[in-house]
């Protein structure tokens, strides 16, 4: 810390800036430190202690201090931009197990960092991603329907939910809404704070939503999101036919007069054989069979017209055409994985694939935001606090990427 203090205090002293009091942004940045120092365990009191600062002043900090945590996102935003140059907007979701019923938003939900359903809150966040690095730029706190005292019918019930709302000091305006809403959300935000249009890649946890995909091209940014294998869709040389008109009633709209088929069929349909190789980039783990690390499978690319509700429809009801990607490993008897895209027609197969496993970055780095700076160690039971600890953790990250490209940090003072 000794030889990288100056970098930190000149990151932090950029990022914080908008903090109104000098307390506030040295507490900051004394709260960055922390999260970077050595320990098992980044939550207040044992961060203090290796700080050597009294835990109640970090409380403070996070849970009751008046500064805008979205200001200091805003001003990553306007890093990334410039350090990580994004080849791409990504969404993902983390679960941050929880032992009691108290920090807002906790309830029993499948967790992929607990591999099944438990206690927990779940934190979306956006990040601006490339093969060499990421960086976490907006987060929201997901609150299910049992949070959301608007939604329900019992008074008594009702009453019990806004008084748990309260003590979490949960806003009035922040209420239920589904994940690739809150996605949405957040997509706005950055963009207005200056992020760059990108394609967007998210899991089958938000590409399997119609309105989440239809909500990014009414945006005009092009996607690789993941899907199940039982979405459907018609083949690309589908076409919408229109039945004759009798003459009485309202005259018949043009329909597809095939149901449309699974993921899954479609590629099984059109076979192994249609499948190439590509090598989307190079791993770390090294073996005689391959030296070179090579990360290499067989995909295969179909065009199809995705069949959903709240798809916006041509003018004679044609279903807009896109991309089905599928990931068909060699000894596989069937494809693994599959995306759907809008990326151009002619775009290289290499190309489409690179975007769509590029989501392995926010995974790596979710660890390391994870292991090594805390993200899911906050005990606070406040709304804003939530929000605060993650935006500094994120800073941390930040702080880390930047050393890692450029490791000669300056000398101290």
């Amino acid at each position: 810390m000794a030889a990288v203090g100056p970098v930190v205090e000149e990151f932090a002293a950029r990022m914080l800036a908008d903090l109104p009091r000098k307390d506030q942004r040295a507490k900051g940045e004394l709260y960055v430190r922390g999260l970077m120092l050595d320990g098992k365990r980044k939550s207040l009191q044992p961060m203090a202690e290796r700080l050597g600062v009294d835990h109640q002043g970090l409380q403070q900090f996070l849970r009751n201090s008046t500064w805008e945590y979205s200001e200091v996102r805003r001003r990553l935003t306007g890093w990334a931009v410039e350090f990580v140059r994004p080849e791409a907007l990504v969404f993902d979701d983390a679960g941050f197990a929880k032992a009691g019923p108290a920090s807002p938003g906790v309830a029993r939900m499948y967790s992929g960092t607990l591999g099944k359903v438990g206690n927990c809150q779940v934190g979306v966040s956006l990040h601006a991603a490339t093969d060499w690095a990421s960086a976490a730029l907006d987060w929201r706190l997901f609150l299910p329907a049992g949070w959301d005292d608007t939604g329900l019918d019992d008074p008594d019930e009702a009453a019990a939910v806004r008084a748990r709302r309260a003590r979490a000091q949960i806003p009035d305006v922040a209420r239920h809404r589904e994940k690739w809403r809150l996605a949405l959300d957040m997509l706005d935000e950055v963009i207005g704070w200056g992020a760059p249009a990108r394609p967007v890649l998210a899991d089958a946890g938000y590409g399997d939503s119609a309105l989440f995909r239809q909500g990014l091209t009414d945006r005009g940014l092009v996607y690789v999101v993941g899907v199940t294998p039982t979405s459907t869709a018609h083949p690309a040389i589908a076409a919408p036919v229109c039945a004759p008109y009798s003459g009485n009633g309202r005259p018949p709209v043009p329909t597809y007069p095939d149901p449309p088929a699974t993921l899954k069929a479609l590629v099984l349909a059109a076979g192994r054989s249609q499948s190439r190789w590509v090598t989307w980039r190079r791993g770390t783990h090294h073996h005689p069979d391959n030296p070179a690390a090579l990360m290499r499978s067989r995909f295969l690319a179909l065009r199809v017209r995705p069949a959903a509700r709240g798809v916006t429809r041509d003018t004679d009801r044609v279903v807009p055409e896109c991309w089905l990607l599928a990931e068909w490993p060699p000894g596989q008897p069937e494809p693994t994985d599959y995306w759907l895209s809008t990326l151009p027609p002619d775009i290289p197969l290499r190309r489409l694939v690179r975007l769509a496993k590029l989501r392995w970055r926010i995974e790596h780095d979710y660890r390391e935001l994870k292991d090594g700076l805390g993200l899911d160690h906050y005990e606070g039971r406040s709304f804003d606090g939530w929000h605060r600890h993650v935006t500094l953790a994120c800073l941390a990250q930040a702080i880390y990427t930047q050393l890692r490209r450029t490791p000669k940090a300056p000398a101290p003072a």
